[in-house]
Order: C-alpha cells, then structure tokens, then sequence
C-alpha cells in the first residue's frame, strides 16, 4: 500500500472515530419506535402490572411518586412482584410538562436506567424548574456527562419523534379515559382496576396489592 493510500485510509479511521460519540449517541431519524420498555422497571412476568400517567410538573404527581412510588420500587417492583409502566400525559395548564416529558423521553432512549434516574430528578427538583422550564441543568446535574451529550443530542434532533412518544401515551390515557394525573391502573389474573385519580398513599395501596397476591 502507498503512502497515499495509507493517508487516506488514516484520515478515515480517525474521521470515524470523531463521528462515533454522535453515531452512538442517537438513532437514526425516525427510529425512536415505542419507548414503553425503556420507561418500565421490573419484570414483564410479575403478576401485578402498574400502570402510572402522569404529568411531571402536576404536584399531585411529584407527592405520589416521592412517597409511594419509590416505595413500590423497593418492595414489590425490585421484588419481582410488580411490573410498573410510566406513560406521560402532560396537562395542557402546566406550561413545561411536555417539554419535561420530551426531556425524559430522550433519555428513555438511553434505557431504563438513565430515565430511571431522570424521572427522579424531574420530580425531586421540581419547584427548581417548574417556574422557568430551565430543565437542563437539573437533568445534567443528575446523569453523567456522557449521557447528558447523548441526551442533548437526541432532544435536539429528533423532536418530531419525541413529541410522538408523548403523543401515543397520551392517546393510550384518553382510551382509558384519564384526564386528571396521576391515573394508575392495576392488571391482575387480565383484570385491569382503575384506581382513584390523584395518587393513592403507600400504605393503603400495600395493602391492596398484598391482598391482589393473596388471591
């Protein structure tokens, strides 16, 4: 080989290898698909199935999921006993859910793990950015860099297909006739169980799915 073709054949090696961390960090336009996997923990084959819309600046959400969703997560999702799915459905009267929404999509794009931990921050952090919508830095204060760049880089590209995560979660909720946050429905032996709007405290939902697992 050479020395031309060797110039060449190292200029694009070292051409690929800048284009990786963006080639890596998003999909191709279009190819975001169903999201759902990403935004569930536990197992698919837990007999109880959780699911929760919610709109991530709704107050009523933030309380429902610091003091019993991070409970449910400890005891009966991390148990095998609950599969639990978040579906978004932002309130038209709270000017930055869909946005918030859009910045947790893209970091579902990531896995489980990296919305995991967005959501929390989302919640935990509200009053932070619910006034300004000034959701980066909570976000890039809670994920690692790495991730945050990956995150940005599909915020900004691919918002048509985000929008059209949210849109298809939001479809889902108005088949089940949501219009308050959080909506939560229960599966059991095929048998879904709407529970009251507004979020259910830890304690008499326990004992609820302590009684579903009994029987």
């Amino acid at each position: 080989m050479n020395q031309m073709k060797l110039k060449a054949l190292f200029a694009l090696v070292i051409s690929l290898a800048i284009a990786a961390p963006a080639l890596i960090g998003a999909p191709a336009a279009g190819q975001l698909g169903d999201l759902t996997a990403n935004k569930s923990m536990g197992s698919r084959n837990a007999p109880i199935t959780i699911e929760v819309f919610a709109d991530f600046q709704c107050p009523q959400c933030r309380n429902f999921y610091l003091t019993t969703t991070r409970q449910l997560i400890d005891n009966y999702v991390a148990t095998g006993k609950v599969y639990l799915i978040h579906h978004d459905f932002p309130l038209s009267m709270h000017t930055y859910s869909h946005q918030a929404a859009r910045w947790a999509n893209a970091a579902a794009v990531l896995g489980p793990g990296v919305f995991e931990t967005v959501e929390q921050a989302l919640y935990s952090k509200q009053d932070e950015w619910g006034p300004t919508g000034n959701i980066e830095p909570i976000l890039a204060a809670a994920v690692s860099p790495a991730d945050m760049k990956r995150i940005q880089l599909i915020a900004t590209t691919e918002g048509p297909q985000l929008d059209a995560v949210v849109a298809r979660d939001m479809a889902l909720g108005n088949a089940k006739a949501v219009n308050a946050t959080p909506s939560i429905f229960v599966t059991h032996n095929g048998q879904t169980t709407p529970l009251p709007p507004g979020g259910v405290a830890y304690p008499l939902l326990k004992q609820y799915l302590d009684y579903l697992l009994a029987h």
